[in-house]
């Protein structure tokens, strides 16, 4: 199978687990984030809850990052960017 392939796979499954994460986080979620990023021209602002305070920022991160990257580098450079916004909603 093709380098390019692989990554492409291995870039969905990221965005769909984070998706499925964010969803079935549950009620032991202490922590609740809204954070904006922009990246490249673009911002994008999501929310995302989890049981900690990091999961909860990289979680919402990741959420916002996977809308605006085209690629596995560009999505690497964009949740590495420093948020725009935070706002935290629960737990902090």
């Amino acid at each position: 199978m093709k380098k390019s392939v692989m990554l492409a796979i291995a870039f969905i499954a990221l965005v769909v687990g984070a998706i499925l994460y964010t969803s079935l986080a549950g009620s032991n979620s202490r922590y609740r984030v809204e954070i904006c990023i922009t990246f490249e021209g673009h911002t994008e602002c999501r929310t995302a809850r989890a049981s900690t305070h990091n999961e909860a920022l990289r979680t919402a991160t990741d959420n916002a990052c996977t809308l605006m990257a085209r690629g596995q580098s560009e999505f690497e450079r964009c949740r590495n960017t420093r948020p725009s916004k935070e706002t935290w909603l629960s737990g902090e």
